[in-house]
């Protein structure tokens, strides 16, 4: 019993939060352009892409500030990259997606090791790296549980919460959020009202771009504080998978990508235990995968019901 309760207490929900960040903010993005027709299975490189940039930003340029910048401009290179291919030469967009991700392992590697001539994982000289503030009031260290579990975290964690709202403002209490949609739905519906579908999906792609790059700069310097190859560990097709079960809900997929937080946070706190990592590391994939089971099965139901009532 005071195994269970030294496991499942205080620090495991702090670093539910901690870790669920980087999929929520990639998830956000990948919502965006499934919205509007495309799915970005691309989102896990553009991650990977752009934990190196803030990373190198905040290194070179002296603040993480510099860091988060570089980031996000990355990111809306990477974006509007996406976009041409995908919108314009109309080019299949998981193919652009996989080519995007070869391309991000292998582009890091080498600008490691060119930029730093370090390999594997980069080591700045003491001092040199300047990472995400953590933002502490003061007032909430005051209030039991509450306080320990949302005081204390990295400005993006914060971030990421506030950026859940606007989307789902965005997407469901706005005009705008009614282009993105019939962009995806009515395409030629939107054109003849004026609109046009293909200028909404380059928005979304950069948006997705931007929120994919910022998840990696949380994940190198508010998560890990460094940066190391391959260090996105394919937690931007876990951000894919929670917009799926989600089903493109900005709510809905917050949760989920909260869920996936959890069983990392839990499979991280079980080492503690002596369980060895290697186990452990595969739990988020593990619920990943009965995650779409569980989806598949639903859709399944509904189907048979839909089938039934017709019958009647």
């Amino acid at each position: 019993m005071n195994e269970l309760a030294s496991i499942l207490n205080i620090g495991l929900l702090q670093n539910t939060l901690r870790t669920a960040t980087p999929v929520v903010l990639c998830a956000l993005g990948c919502l965006m352009t499934d919205h509007v027709g495309m799915m970005n299975i691309g989102c896990d490189g553009m991650m990977l892409i752009g934990a190196f940039a803030a990373v190198m930003g905040s290194w070179l340029g002296g603040s993480w500030m510099t860091g988060l910048l570089l980031a996000l401009a990355i990111g809306l290179i990477l974006g509007l990259f996406y976009g041409v291919f995908v919108i314009k030469l109309k080019s299949d967009e998981f193919i652009i997606g996989v080519a995007l991700n070869i391309f991000a392992g292998g582009v890091t590697t080498f600008l490691l090791r060119e930029l730093t001539g370090q390999s594997g994982t980069f080591h700045a000289p003491e001092g040199n790296l300047s990472v995400l503030p953590r933002l502490n009031a003061a007032w909430l260290d005051n209030i039991p549980v509450i306080g320990q579990i949302f005081n204390n975290n990295t400005l993006l964690v914060y971030v990421s919460w506030i950026l859940v709202l606007v989307c789902w403002v965005l997407l469901y209490r706005t005009p705008a959020g009614f282009w993105f949609r019939s962009a995806g739905e009515h395409p030629q519906s939107l054109r003849s009202a004026g609109k046009s579908p293909e200028k909404m999906k380059y928005i979304a792609s950069v948006l997705c771009g931007m929120l994919a790059c910022l998840s990696g700069a949380h994940l190198s310097m508010g998560y890990l504080t460094t940066f190391s190859e391959n260090m996105s560990n394919s937690r931007g097709f876990i951000a894919v998978a929670c917009v799926i079960f989600g089903r493109s809900n900005p709510p809905k997929v917050f949760l989920a990508a909260l869920l996936f937080g959890f069983i990392d946070a839990l499979g991280m706190r079980l080492q503690t235990f002596g369980i060895s990592s290697a186990l452990t590391s595969t739990f988020p994939y593990i619920g990943t995968v009965l995650m779409m089971v569980l989806l598949v099965w639903r859709n399944e139901q509904k189907k048979k019901k839909l089938a039934v009532s017709g019958l009647r």
